[in-house]
């Protein structure tokens, strides 16, 4: 028997953080929770900070999930951006470490090949696939929540393979 996997999946952003919690159940994955941690551009960078921390926290404490899985930071054109993104990754790994909770990084296109097939689908095939893989009613709103969980369902799905080669080597 397997045991329980629960994976809270992260997609970083200082004015959007979305999360999403999966669980391995037999023959299945099903979605727990997700959604959208928003924080306001006029309140000072390091309470918005704060507030990420706490319902990450909050989070960790509801459904004790087996690991984190945050997307990894992507360099485009505007480094100040990449920049609050790393500091939302920052205050979510705390979060983890703090109740010593194992982090793992997954690309924008490992997710995307998770879920889609393609590491270049756009974000309307991922909620697309997001809400058929969990079996929902609608698709997964808002984008960094169905983001979110797509990064979740991938580890949950890389989780036993990792697992099991691990054991193979040993």
């Amino acid at each position: 028997m397997q045991p329980v996997v629960i994976v809270l999946g992260i997609d970083p952003g200082l004015a959007n953080t979305g999360y999403g919690v999966v669980q391995r159940r037999p023959g299945r994955l099903v979605a727990l929770d997700g959604g959208c941690i928003t924080t306001a551009a006029s309140i000072a960078p390091e309470l918005r900070l704060a507030a990420i921390h706490a319902r990450i926290g909050e989070l960790i404490e509801t459904y004790a999930p087996t690991a984190v899985a945050l997307e990894s930071l992507y360099f485009g054109v505007n480094v100040q951006s990449a920049s609050a993104v790393g500091q939302a990754r920052g205050v979510v790994m705390l979060a983890a470490g703090q109740r010593s909770l194992a982090c793992h990084d997954y690309t924008p296109q490992q997710v995307k090949g998770a879920v889609c097939g393609s590491g270049r689908a756009d974000k309307g095939q991922v909620q697309r696939m997001v809400q058929r893989m969990l079996g929902l009613t609608e698709l997964p709103r808002p984008d960094h929540a169905a983001d979110a969980l797509a990064v979740a369902i991938c580890h949950a799905n890389h989780a036993p393979l990792a697992g099991a080669k691990a054991r193979a080597a040993a």
